[in-house]
């Protein structure tokens, strides 16, 4: 007796990519991401060719270890304020979240401002939606190699000169446009400017939604950010259903709002039919609810039917007051408190900030020795750094022990943003301190500008 023949059957853990066309749209929502696309771009390529007191206005000059922005300077030491900032960005996209879902998503993510851009670029040569869907079933043709190969040397452009734009925030971009005209890159700055160019390329020309679907893991924590109070872009599902196709005369009675044009897939830019409900793959974007208005007005209905609202808004029937009511809820508020503390805390001492820092290292080989008449001398180093973009002479001194004074230079002039160690020897006098560490203090003040002064203490040893 034979045995029954097994079924088998293969499971792919890959699923093909699904080319997205999407529609070009136009309304509220689009016009303020083109907003934010002219406002990031321009504040990313314009800086490096800002000037600021005779150099760039912003530039992180990892050589010398020094970090111009505008009118400060920020040294490795100052590398508090990096780990403010970054608190700050995390508050901020927390608050933001809790209140209006993926905004950062949908309109200032590099990844959603460089896909919109080379979407542009991408409509301009090869045409609409429906154009490009035909060009790319077409066979080879010379006017498909004349478009395609076009697209790609304008997305090549761009994606070079971004490159070359954000090795210019680490190499003064005036040097590296003479080093393009002499192709005399170093090795490293071809490395970045190829790197950054490639990943541009690569993300916004090829990659473009499967960088949010699967790689950005902003979509896979989002949700705990969430309450049913934020604002997300939402299908208002008891005015649209049942959808079905209709002439204008019959959209009343036995449909819903929704016509079921498919207009909302057809702009989505990660292709996801939002009627679905809401799906870590929505990035906020709202070109759905620019696309539905648009249709929305086409068949005389009120607009809306996409909308920004809150989960309590559907199911409680909320208005826009009670919405923007609820929006200060107690999440909001301490979110909002906590970030206002920081920045003012970052803003104060970044206003408060003296430009001179001065570190004091002790020669620990020798702990303390006696000199001419009965003297005691102690050695340090004084590191300084004149973080101000102005030169100036410094007088150093030092306190703390009866008759304690330098043996060595007591003025040292620092240039611009400079740094030094400057060799100092203390001495007091016969039978002054006490045997062992005795505590000192250092302290360096500007000769023109009295209040540009930094006090530092240390430990002078007597020998027992």
């Amino acid at each position: 007796m034979s045995e029954p023949a097994v079924k088998v059957s293969v499971v792919t853990m890959y699923q093909a990519r699904q080319e997205i066309y999407p529609r070009d749209v136009k309304g509220w929502y689009a016009n303020w991401r083109w907003a934010c696309v002219w406002l990031t771009q321009i504040v990313f390529y314009g800086l490096p060719w800002m000037s600021w007191n005779d150099r760039q206005a912003v530039l992180f000059d990892l050589a010398a270890r020094k970090f111009y922005l505008f009118g400060i300077v920020l040294w490795p030491q100052d590398f508090i304020y990096l780990a403010l900032l970054l608190i700050i960005c995390a508050y901020a996209l927390f608050l933001f979240t809790a209140v209006a879902g993926r905004l950062w998503c949908g309109y200032a993510c590099p990844q959603t401002v460089y896909t919109e851009i080379f979407m542009w670029i991408e409509r301009k040569i090869e045409g609409s939606r429906s154009a490009r869907m035909r060009l790319d079933k077409q066979s080879w043709s010379v006017d498909k190699l004349l478009r395609k190969s076009s697209k790609h040397l304008a997305w090549g452009a761009v994606a070079l000169w971004t490159g070359f734009t954000f090795v210019g925030y680490f190499t003064p971009t005036h040097t590296l446009l003479r080093e393009v005209a002499t192709v005399t890159f170093g090795p490293w700055e071809w490395f970045w400017i190829l790197f950054y160019a490639f990943a541009t390329y690569g993300n916004a020309g090829w990659m473009r939604e499967q960088v949010c679907k699967y790689m950005c893991p902003y979509a896979r924590f989002q949700s705990s950010m969430f309450d049913r109070d934020t604002l997300t872009v939402t299908y208002d599902a008891q005015r649209g259903e049942p959808r079905g196709a209709r002439t204008r005369k019959a959209a009343g009675a036995a449909f819903g709002s929704c016509i079921d044009c498919s207009m909302c897939v057809q702009v989505c830019p990660t292709g996801i039919d939002i009627r679905d409900g809401l799906q870590a793959d929505c990035i906020g974007c709202a070109a759905c609810i620019d696309a539905c208005d648009m249709v929305m007005d086409k068949i005389g209905t009120p607009r809306g039917l996409i909308r920004y609202a809150t989960e309590n808004a559907m199911v409680q029937g909320l208005g826009a007051a009670e919405i923007r009511r609820r929006a200060f809820r107690p999440r909001i508020l301490i979110y909002s408190g906590i970030l206002f503390v920081i920045v003012a805390l970052c803003a104060g001492s970044l206003f408060m900030r003296t430009p001179l820092k001065m570190d004091v290292i002790r020669d620990r080989g020798a702990m303390g020795r006696e000199v001419e008449e009965g003297m005691i001398e102690n050695v340090y180093r004084l590191q300084i750094m004149n973080t101000d973009e102005r030169q100036h002479r410094f007088r150093i001194s030092v306190s703390g022990i009866d008759s304690i004074a330098l043996a060595s230079p007591d003025q040292v002039e620092l240039a611009a943003t400079d740094s030094r160690g400057v060799p100092v020897r203390v001495r007091i006098g016969h039978g002054k301190g006490e045997k062992g560490a005795n505590k000192i203090a250092f302290e360096i003040v500007a000769i023109d500008d009295e209040n540009l002064r930094v006090k530092e203490e240390a430990v002078f040893i007597v020998p027992r």
